[in-house]
């Protein structure tokens, strides 16, 4: 079974149209809002040296930003 995290914001358009996507696909997913745990941002810098959102977690590999292409790509394998 497929592990999908979503890391987002508040105001970022960009989480809203892939958690659209996501929907849009079928695909379960897990957010997490950095807005409302700064700890889990910092944690997501130190993993991937990125302060944007959304990013993702796909099966144990990170898609940073809106990059559905990459999101399908990694459920493949």
């Amino acid at each position: 079974m497929n592990q999908i995290t979503v890391y987002t914001s508040n105001r970022c358009r960009y989480c809203v149209m892939l958690k659209n996507f996501l929907a849009d696909q079928n695909i379960s997913y897990r957010e997490v809002n950095v807005e409302t745990n700064p700890a889990i941002m910092q944690q997501l810098v130190e993993k991937t040296g990125q302060l944007g959102v959304p990013q993702t977690e796909v099966n144990g590999h990170w898609v940073v930003g809106y990059d559905p292409n990459s999101i399908i790509s990694v459920l493949r394998k």
